[in-house]
């Protein structure tokens, strides 16, 4: 499988640029993307457990891998949850898989967002860790 092109570039011109500007020693303190998680929480799965069938397909369409079915851990009453009820679905990608992915969302998905405003720096967390929502799954071209 060929390297994607977001990958060439982050190995080509990104590393060099990090670390010129911030004095890094050792390549391996270059901050780098190790997995990218996606996943589908569904609430309607309760009433209709067909629903994360459905949701599972989209998913696997857009990840180009299967999804896992999550599963409640605790029964709650109020939510009609028991426990080990099917709630949702997740992929984690990472190497190859994830550095396509990546491209697709950058290049592909969210220019297609309507009155996209860029994303917000709140989604970035202290560890580095960001979260970025989409509702709208029909941006990607696979579905």
């Amino acid at each position: 499988m060929a390297e994607s092109h977001l990958l060439q570039t982050y190995k080509t011109k990104v590393v060099p640029l990090l670390q010129e500007k911030f004095k890094y020693k050792n390549k391996h303190q270059i901050p780098a993307i190790k997995k990218i998680s996606l996943n589908i929480g569904l609430g309607e799965a309760v009433q209709n457990p067909k629903v994360v069938e459905a949701a599972s397909k989209q998913l696997a369409l857009i990840a180009g891998q299967k999804p896992v079915i999550t599963r409640a851990k605790k029964s709650i009453a109020g939510f009609k949850l028991r426990e080990d009820m099917p709630i949702g679905c997740m992929v984690t990608l990472r190497n190859q898989q994830m550095w396509t992915f990546l491209d697709k969302l950058l290049h592909v998905a969210i220019p297609r967002i309507r009155d996209f405003r860029g994303i917000s720096p709140n989604a970035f967390h202290g560890a580095g860790n960001s979260t970025i929502v989409i509702t709208y799954q029909l941006i990607f071209p696979s579905l």
